[in-house]
């Protein structure tokens, strides 16, 4: 049995993977597997979702698939219409609106909130020091990093001042996630607990 995960980026397709098996594997009686379907970004993601979600999830090629996972950053998508602004009025609304244009028994959509790079500030610890020292004290609830500076930036923004050098999402953002505790994030992010809990009864059930 499997998960279907749609996924806007390579970061995702690279790291997420084994994250989300680290912290589902053990607390069910068998592992799961994730298959990962990438998209070349939010607005094909947008564009495509659907037609994926049928060729994935239905027939005899859904038929071991526990559920398809859609998961976008809730910062860069400027499909919001006037009005929402704050971080409940926007995931709601996306959810809403993607899942209603799937419309597959088997599909939820989930946002990361507001980068996946949010989980990975959970734990300084597993970040270089330098970066770990500059880190402002105030990010002690990762998902409050915003769209103002969002999480992806904020990395950036120190690791050129550290470090020297550009953040590289692909390759130290899966470094990264490769050291990175799920139970410390799903401990400090009540986003993707709620996606890590999800997934779980699921997988249970």
């Amino acid at each position: 049995m499997k998960f279907v995960l749609f996924v806007e980026g390579y970061t995702e397709k690279k790291a997420l993977p084994d994250f989300l098996k680290k912290w589902l594997d053990p607390k069910l009686p068998q592992p799961v597997g994730i298959k990962i379907v990438r998209f070349e970004g939010w607005s094909h993601y947008i564009e495509e979702i659907r037609k994926k979600v049928a060729l994935n999830l239905s027939g005899k090629v859904g038929a071991d698939v526990i559920a398809g996972i859609g998961l976008l950053d809730l910062y860069g998508p400027t499909f919001y219409p006037t009005g929402t602004s704050t971080v409940a009025q926007r995931y709601a609304w996306a959810k809403g609106e993607i899942e209603g244009r799937v419309n597959h028994a088997k599909f939820r959509q989930y946002f990361a909130v507001h980068e996946t790079e949010a989980w990975l500030l959970a734990d300084p610890s597993i970040l270089p020091k330098p970066v770990r020292n500059a880190l402002p004290g105030n990010y002690t609830e990762p998902e409050t990093v915003n769209f103002v500076e969002p999480p992806s930036s904020v990395l950036d923004r120190l690791y050129r001042t550290e470090l020297d050098r550009a953040y590289k999402k692909v390759t130290d953002g899966a470094n990264l996630f490769q050291a990175l505790s799920p139970s410390i994030a799903h401990g400090k992010c009540p986003h993707l607990k709620q996606l890590l809990n999800d997934m779980l009864t699921l997988a249970q059930s």
